[in-house]
């Protein structure tokens, strides 16, 4: 008779239901069973190593692998301590109907800001809809020496990082001068623009989260 890793007594009950289930799964269990055999591939283990150490049989860990039958709380609990990683492993992609926004080199929405008419160019590039704590990132574009810039004002926080150029850029009192590399994370509640262009094209991105 079958007996857990380990341990002194036969397989419980629960487990004896576990190898007897057979039914058709689903998404779920396509996951577990992907990071359960990832897991023991990646530690070097056979399938009959990792059923001596959890107590269950060989055939058993073969559904599981296979995603043939649907696991109880207490076989996970198993599979986790056998595989030495926590049980929210086994989960790990479950959860992974979400948006994301993916955009070319080159693309992006062009919005039109005050700054446009002063030749400055605002290309998102990615919105996720539906979000209220959503990121707006923004590559800007500054090609234009007009002595008049924009100011901006905004809830949350802004994170600018120079891809060319040279600039100074001021926030509030303060006044950086800014060129390739150089990054900046400042309020966006204090007033905020490009003071001086130094060294046209310019071109940042800006990551605003408000």
């Amino acid at each position: 008779m079958m007996r857990r890793a380990g341990g002194t007594g036969d397989i419980t009950a629960d487990t004896r239901a576990d190898d007897a289930d057979d039914s058709v799964t689903g998404k779920l269990e396509r996951v577990i069973a992907g990071q359960v055999r990832r897991y023991r591939l990646a530690q070097g283990i056979s399938a009959s190593e990792l059923a001596l150490r959890t107590g269950m049989s060989k055939a058993m860990v073969s559904k599981i692998e296979t995603a043939s039958t649907s696991c109880s709380l207490t076989t996970l609990q198993r599979l986790a301590d056998g595989l030495e990683i926590p049980v929210t492993a086994l989960f790990r992609g479950a959860d992974t109907d979400r948006d994301a926004a993916f955009t070319k080199n080159g693309q992006g929405s062009v919005t039109v800001r005050s700054g446009t008419q002063h030749g400055h160019e605002y290309r998102v590039l990615g919105v996720l809809k539906g979000r209220s704590d959503a990121i707006e990132p923004t590559l800007v574009t500054l090609t234009d020496a007009s002595d008049i810039f924009p100011l901006f004002q905004h809830p949350g926080t802004e994170f600018i990082y120079m891809l060319s150029g040279r600039m100074t850029y001021g926030h509030g009192a303060y006044e950086y001068t800014m060129e390739a590399g150089d990054a900046l994370l400042l309020e966006g509640e204090g007033p905020h623009g490009p003071l001086e262009l130094l060294d046209l094209p310019i071109t940042f991105l800006a990551v605003a989260a408000r």
